[in-house]
């Protein structure tokens, strides 16, 4: 099987050994996205609101450099460090998909990358 890293400056680059997204079979695997500024580099102070619209949007950016959109996601998994943030979390992820909405799952953890209380990251059909 082939596979191929996919890459965009409109989004935050990798902090570590691995590609923003690859491209294998049919499918794109995104890595997780922080709420990053890719044009900073640096972790959007803020509230969880704020934090998950970046987190979607560098989601969106490596989606598109792919070829495909926020439509073709197929499963998405979110890592919180305060389960209690679900609600407002789960209302920016409402404005990002329409029915049918992907699979997800919503996990708590202890601690996140440089800090940060949200994580994405998802799974993507590519036609």
């Amino acid at each position: 099987m082939n596979k191929t890293e996919v890459s965009t400056h409109k989004a935050p680059q990798a902090i570590g050994p691995y590609s923003q997204g690859i491209k294998a079979g049919g499918f794109l695997f995104v890595s997780g996205q922080l709420p990053i500024d890719p044009g900073k580099g640096i972790l959007l102070d803020g509230d969880i609101s704020v934090r998950a619209e970046q987190v979607f949007k560098n989601l969106a950016a490596i989606i598109d450099a792919a070829g495909g959109s926020m439509s073709d996601v197929v499963k998405i998994t979110l890592f919180l460090t305060d389960m209690n943030d679900f609600k407002s979390v789960n209302d920016i992820y409402s404005k990002q998909f329409k029915a049918p909405f992907p699979a997800r799952s919503a996990v708590q953890v202890s601690a996140l990358p440089m800090g940060s209380n949200i994580e994405a990251e998802a799974f993507v059909c590519i036609p």
